[in-house]
This record gives C-alpha cells, structure tokens and sequence, in this order.
C-alpha cells in the first residue's frame, strides 16, 4: 500500500477512536449528573441507548444480510417467437441493395441482380424450410435424401423439378409444423465440363439453403473441406452428416467421427456432426436369405427436429438476411469494377494532358509541381466517379500532399532510372530532354492517378499504411519491364508527332554499341 494512503487510513482511525471515546466520556459524564438526582431515569437513560444501539446494530445486520443474499430472478424462459427483427434488418438491406443495383450501368448485368432481387423478395412470404442435401457423389447424398424423405410423418409430396440439379421433396416432420422442402444435389467433383457446371448449380442451391446437410463418408477430403469451409465462413447452419456407418467397426466409427469433430471444431458445433446409415449393406441369414436392414437415422432425425423447433424462425431470417448481403457483395463488387473502369479512363486521359503540358512548357527538370493544376482536375473528376464532391482547395490540397510525398520517397528519381533503362540512355543525357521530361511527366501522372483510385475505393482513408504505402505500391506495379516498355509504346501515338519520332529513334538506336548513349535531345 502506498504511504500517502496509509498514512490517511491511520489518521481515519485515530480520528474514529477518538470520537469513540469522546462520546463513551460523554455518556459516563451524563450519567453521573442524572445519578445524582434520580439514579431511575440515569439507569432508563442508559437502557434506553442500548436498546437503540441494539436497534441500529440490528437493522445494519438485516439490511445488509438481505443486501448480500438477494439474487437476481431467474429469467423465465420464453417460447421461440419470429425474429421480425432480423426480417426487417433483410428486408431493409434488400432495399438498399435494390437502391445499389440502379447504379449499375450494364444493362445485362442490372437485370440480372434486379430479377434475384425480386425473387428474394417473394420468399418473405414462403413459410417452408429448405433442407437441401449436399456432398461428393460417392457420399450417399441421394440415399440419404430418399431415407429422410421415407422416415418423414405425411404424405410426401411429387417432386417440384427433375434437373440436372436434382430432386426437390416436400414433406413434414413429427411435432415441426413448417413444412420441408428436401432437395438433392449432385456430387461435387464431378467430371467433364457438364460436371462442372451441375457442381456450381449445386453450390448456389447450398448457399440458399436454410438447413444443410453435408454427407461425407469417412475423414473429410480436401475437396469436400474447402466447400464446407467457405459455407461456414459465410454463415450457413450446417449439420455435418457422418453416413455408411454401417461400413466401419465400432472402433473405427469413433475414430472417424472424433477426427470429423477437429476438423470442424471452429465453425460447428460438436452434436451437429451426427453419425447414420442412410443405406446399410444387405445381411446374409444363416438361411441363406437376404435381409435389407432398416436406415439407421434416428440421431439424424432427432437433431433436425431440435433444430428446426429451436431454430426454425431463425433459420428462415438468417437465411434471408444472409442471401441478401451475398447480392448486397456482388453489386457492390459490380459498382466497383465500373467505377474503376471510368477512373481508369481519367487517368489515361490526364497522364498525356500532362505529358503535354511539359512538352510545350519550357522546364529545365521534371516538376510535379508544374503539373499540379491538372492533377488538381484529375482528383476532383475521380472523386466524382466515387459520388465525392471535393472543394478546388482540398483537391488542390491533395494533389501537392501526393507530389510531396513522391518526391520524399525519391520516386521520382526512381521514374527517371526506370524510364532511362527502358530507353537505353544514361540519365545526364536525357534529364534535360522535352522526352524523358513529358514521358516521366505521365508516368509520375498516372502513379499518382492510380494512388487517388485506392483513396476513394477506400472512403477517402489511405489505409493503415497511409499515403506512403499506398504510393510505394503503385510505383512497384508500374516499374515492371513490360509495363514500362508498353507505356513508352503508347506516348509514341499519343503525344506529338515530333516526340514521337525522337522516343521511337531512341527505342530503335542505329549505333552499334548500345551501351554507348546517344547525345541528348535539343530543347527547342
């Protein structure tokens, strides 16, 4: 303890014990005065404070005993109730995904993502849960499906679609009074291209579902882990189903069914992974008869039925609210990809808009600064692709802080090394020349265009690494030979006629020693 606070603590019991005393005095004093004319009322006066200390000292115990011992009241458990909570949450998003998908100019693409919307629209209404059945071909999924659809109570209703994605069921379960869709999937892995394309089908059903049952059986594959990965990271209620048990020995059964509960420990949960037979192997009688055993699905059967009492409203709304945000992902990614096509364009515009401006400008050396007005355009018509509206000064403001910072980090220096190799002359030589300057010039552009694009991707944030980072990336994507080489090709027939035959006898040299660099080009 620290001795300030002792040192209080001391001084707070001293304090207290004189009290004490002072009053223990006091009461002596009192009753030696009222003993001296009537010893009844001194020996009343001194009952009576002792039946109040013994009041108080009383009520303190009781106060405080109920103080410690009262307990919070048991909440009583409730009946499942629909989460409308979480159906206005998806109904909302699909609102506002409905608001994004308008903001898509591809037509194909928009009436695509709109009639999904549409489609999701209408199972607000749909009360049927679907339970759709899903693994390798080899699994047993199809045994499985017809097993659960024989063991379910009612009359199984005809199949709503035969495909080339199989089966769907409807049918109801004892004591779940939401009626089941069953469906059946193909195998996964399939081969050819036709397995293929069912395997993809499958897996969008396996994404719409509201229960899946994913069928292995034995220790998950890689091919089986992957899909069943990427399903639970998504959110899907999943149930892993351990089938042809009946294949195994006791021993084996357990050992298969441990290592399927480590596999899947971090997304599902322990009695989700349920060992059946959906199909048992035929016994042979000692008669010589054949016996087809009874499916093995009670564990099965039991846990959707838990399930689906504890979970079935849950299940419908997380359903909806999950498939909504997967569209609410794919238009935003479809945005994204347009936007970043037209930012694209203003950068290739703006980078010769600057080449140029060097080009008729009379600069010894390359100055972003000079430069600065265009770029200050070029940020504010970027921010328009991105729905941003920016000042003259923030944007004027930007483009300095991003010229800056390229000078800070010497890429500009590494532009002119870069572009020096590409043009196979020696940088004393070149660094007064119209052509290295108007070529570094929208090479420097376009960095900083690029650098721009990822600003306002990102909701006008640079990102943990800020704008250094995001500016050392790009400078690594554009220095690459390739690109380098390409870029040069394409200021020849871009920028004016006059430099474009001094870069193209610069990139063809008629002297037989190339490492011997020509003179440099005279400012006119």
């Amino acid at each position: 303890m620290a001795w300030p606070r002792l040192f209080i603590l001391l001084l707070g019991l001293a304090i207290i014990l004189g009290l004490m005393l002072w009053l223990i005095s006091s009461l002596q004093w009192l009753y030696a005065q009222v003993a001296l004319t009537s010893p009844f009322l001194a020996n009343l006066l001194v009952f009576c404070l002792i039946a109040l200390m013994a009041v108080l000292m009383g009520a303190f115990l009781y106060y405080g005993w109920q103080f410690r011992g009262k307990k919070k009241p048991k909440k009583k458990k409730r009946p499942p109730q629909v989460p409308t909570d979480k159906v206005d949450a998806a109904a909302s998003n699909l609102r506002a995904v409905h608001r994004q998908i308008q903001q898509i100019q591809d037509e194909v693409t928009r009436q695509a993502l709109l009639k999904e919307t549409r489609q999701m629209a209408k199972t607000f209404t749909r009360r049927a849960l679907k339970i759709v059945v899903f693994g390798t071909g080899s699994a047993g999924k199809t045994s499985l499906a017809n097993a659960i659809v024989g063991q379910m109570v009612g009359e199984v209703g005809a199949t709503i679609g035969t495909t080339a994605v199989g089966q769907t069921f409807r049918c109801q379960l004892r004591n779940v009074d939401q009626e089941l869709l069953i469906t059946d999937t193909p195998g996964l892995s399939e081969p050819g291209v036709a397995g293929t394309d069912r395997e993809q089908a499958a897996r969008k059903l396996a994404t719409e579902a509201d229960l899946l049952l994913f069928v292995v059986d034995g220790d998950l594959t890689q091919s089986e882990y992957q899909p069943l990965r990427a399903l639970g990271r998504m959110g899907k209620r999943s149930l892993l189903v351990f089938n042809k048990t009946d294949c195994y020995t006791q021993t084996d059964q357990g050992l298969i069914q441990e290592r399927l509960h480590e596999r899947v420990q971090n997304w599902i949960q322990p009695e989700d992974v349920v060992a059946i037979a959906a199909r048992p192997q035929p016994v042979r009688l000692a008669s010589g008869e054949t016996l087809e055993p009874e499916p093995d699905l009670k564990a099965l059967i039991q846990r959707i039925s838990r399930i689906l009492r504890q979970e079935g409203e849950d299940l419908f709304a997380d359903n909806i609210l999950l498939q909504s945000q997967r569209l609410g992902a794919e238009a935003r990614q479809q945005i994204d990809q347009e936007r970043r096509q037209q930012a694209d364009q203003i950068v290739d515009r703006f980078q010769w808009i600057g080449a140029g401006v060097i080009w008729v400008t009379p600069v010894p050396v390359i100055d972003l600064l000079a430069t600065a007005a265009v770029n200050t355009q070029m940020v504010i018509e970027i921010a328009k692709i991105y729905g941003c509206d920016l000042t003259l000064d923030r944007a004027k403001d930007l483009a300095l802080s991003l010229a800056k910072t390229m000078v800070s980090l010497g890429i500009v220096k590494g532009a002119i090394e870069v572009l020096a190799r590409a043009l196979q002359f020696s940088v004393v030589g070149f660094v007064v020349g119209k052509t290295i300057q108007s070529v570094g010039a929208a090479y420097l552009t376009r960095i900083a265009g690029k650098s721009f694009i990822e600003y306002f991707r990102n909701d006008q944030e640079w990102g943990d690494g800020g704008m250094t980072e995001v500016v050392q990336h790009q400078f690594q994507l554009h220095r690459r030979d390739r690109f380098v080489k390409a870029f040069i090709q394409e200021a020849i027939t871009k920028l004016p006629t006059e430099f474009g035959r001094r870069v193209q006898q610069q990139l063809s040299p008629t002297r037989s020693d190339l490492n011997t660099p020509p003179s440099p080009p005279h400012s006119n």
